[in-house]
């Protein structure tokens, strides 16, 4: 395997791990906000929906477990830049959010 392989391949396990750490960090944050601001805080309809039927933990894990397969399936399936584009983009909509109200507080 040629060193350039083996560096892209390392790049790819970053982004992954990443994603899924995003995961992570997202599903802490809402929770978090949710007890402490309430449902309402959460703008996503479908994860509130579900928040109120069966509670803000069982939805967050459900949720959270989906994307972080999701992002897995991609990535076996080779599609390594869908998976990085992905994390910057829970980066930007997800986990910034969750800092800016955060840092209001």
């Amino acid at each position: 395997m040629s060193l350039h392989t083996r560096r892209v391949m390392r790049l790819s396990r970053v982004i992954l791990l990443l994603f899924l750490a995003a995961q992570v960090l997202d599903g802490i944050f809402t929770y978090v906000g949710v007890h402490a601001l309430g449902p309402g805080i959460e703008r996503n309809f479908i994860i509130a929906t579900w928040m109120g039927i069966v509670g803000p933990l069982p939805t967050l894990i459900v949720a959270k477990s989906v994307a972080a397969a999701a992002g897995i399936l991609l990535y076996s399936r080779g599609l390594h830049g869908t998976v990085a584009c992905m994390t910057g983009l829970y980066a930007a909509a997800a986990i910034g959010p969750w800092l800016i109200i955060y840092a209001s507080w």
